[in-house]
Protein backbone atom coordinates (compact mmCIF):
# COMPACT_ATOMS: atom_id res chain seq x y z
CA UNK A 1 0.00 0.00 0.00
CA UNK A 2 2.86 2.69 0.64
CA UNK A 3 4.71 1.53 -2.56
CA UNK A 4 0.83 2.71 -4.44
CA UNK A 5 0.69 6.02 -2.18
CA UNK A 6 4.09 6.68 -3.04
CA UNK A 7 3.42 6.67 -6.80
CA UNK A 8 0.53 8.47 -6.69
CA UNK A 9 2.40 10.97 -4.77
CA UNK A 10 4.81 11.19 -7.38
CA UNK A 11 2.09 11.52 -10.35
CA UNK A 12 0.66 14.21 -8.76
CA UNK A 13 3.67 15.72 -7.94
CA UNK A 14 5.55 15.44 -12.16
CA UNK A 15 1.63 17.08 -12.83
CA UNK A 16 1.82 19.78 -10.93
CA UNK A 17 5.66 20.65 -12.01
CA UNK A 18 4.69 20.25 -15.54
CA UNK A 19 1.53 22.43 -15.05
CA UNK A 20 4.09 25.49 -13.94
CA UNK A 21 6.82 25.12 -15.41
CA UNK A 22 5.14 26.71 -18.38
CA UNK A 23 6.76 24.38 -21.44
CA UNK A 24 3.62 23.14 -22.78
CA UNK A 25 5.21 20.08 -22.85
CA UNK A 26 7.45 21.03 -25.44
CA UNK A 27 11.35 20.08 -26.13
CA UNK A 28 13.68 23.05 -26.02
CA UNK A 29 16.74 22.40 -27.87
CA UNK A 30 19.66 24.20 -26.10
CA UNK A 31 21.35 25.78 -29.16
CA UNK A 32 18.16 27.50 -30.46
CA UNK A 33 17.05 30.99 -29.19
CA UNK A 34 13.23 30.45 -27.34
CA UNK A 35 10.55 29.43 -29.94
CA UNK A 36 13.08 29.19 -32.60
CA UNK A 37 12.47 25.55 -33.01
CA UNK A 38 8.75 25.30 -32.98
CA UNK A 39 6.89 24.79 -36.39
CA UNK A 40 7.62 23.58 -39.81
CA UNK A 41 11.27 22.92 -38.43
CA UNK A 42 12.00 19.64 -39.63
CA UNK A 43 15.73 19.37 -39.50
CA UNK A 44 15.71 21.38 -36.63
CA UNK A 45 18.61 23.83 -38.37
CA UNK A 46 18.63 27.51 -36.11
CA UNK A 47 18.65 30.30 -38.27
CA UNK A 48 22.27 31.55 -38.52
CA UNK A 49 23.14 34.52 -36.56
CA UNK A 50 23.32 35.68 -33.09
CA UNK A 51 19.31 36.31 -32.99
CA UNK A 52 19.07 32.49 -33.32
CA UNK A 53 21.02 31.65 -30.35
CA UNK A 54 19.57 31.43 -26.99
CA UNK A 55 22.93 33.48 -25.72
CA UNK A 56 23.86 36.23 -26.53
CA UNK A 57 27.73 35.89 -27.96
CA UNK A 58 29.76 38.41 -26.22
CA UNK A 59 31.48 39.54 -29.84
CA UNK A 60 29.68 38.56 -33.47
CA UNK A 61 31.59 39.72 -36.31
CA UNK A 62 31.60 38.72 -40.37
CA UNK A 63 34.02 35.82 -40.04
CA UNK A 64 31.18 34.35 -37.19
CA UNK A 65 28.99 35.15 -39.54
CA UNK A 66 29.97 33.56 -41.87
CA UNK A 67 31.14 30.31 -40.06
CA UNK A 68 27.61 30.41 -38.50
CA UNK A 69 25.71 30.88 -41.85
CA UNK A 70 27.99 27.58 -43.57
CA UNK A 71 27.43 25.37 -41.14
CA UNK A 72 26.65 22.33 -41.09
CA UNK A 73 27.86 22.25 -44.33
CA UNK A 74 31.10 20.69 -45.07
CA UNK A 75 33.10 23.70 -47.28
CA UNK A 76 34.09 26.73 -45.22
CA UNK A 77 33.00 29.91 -46.37
CA UNK A 78 34.23 31.88 -49.16
CA UNK A 79 35.23 35.01 -47.48
CA UNK A 80 38.96 33.45 -45.76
Amino acid sequence: MGLLRLAAIGGIGYAVWKAISGSGGKLQHAGFAPGESDGANFAKVRTAGPEGMRSNPPEWDKTDQAMDESFPASDPPATY
